[in-house]
């Protein structure tokens, strides 16, 4: 697999920024399954957007 050695290499850093998203200002963890929790403002935010944006 040569020719892949440029995409296997790449793979590794990530295509899209989260600094903007809902679960940039984490709260909370969740104790078992390690999910990030927002902060009550973010999911505001993120709601507000979503209604503001359908269509």
């Amino acid at each position: 697999m040569v020719a892949n050695k440029h995409k296997e290499k790449n793979m590794a850093t990530p295509i899209e920024k989260h600094e903007t998203a809902a679960w940039a200002n984490i709260e909370s963890v969740k104790k078992d399954s390690r999910v990030p929790l927002p902060s009550t403002f973010e999911v505001e935010n993120a709601k507000e957007w979503v209604d503001k944006n359908q269509k």
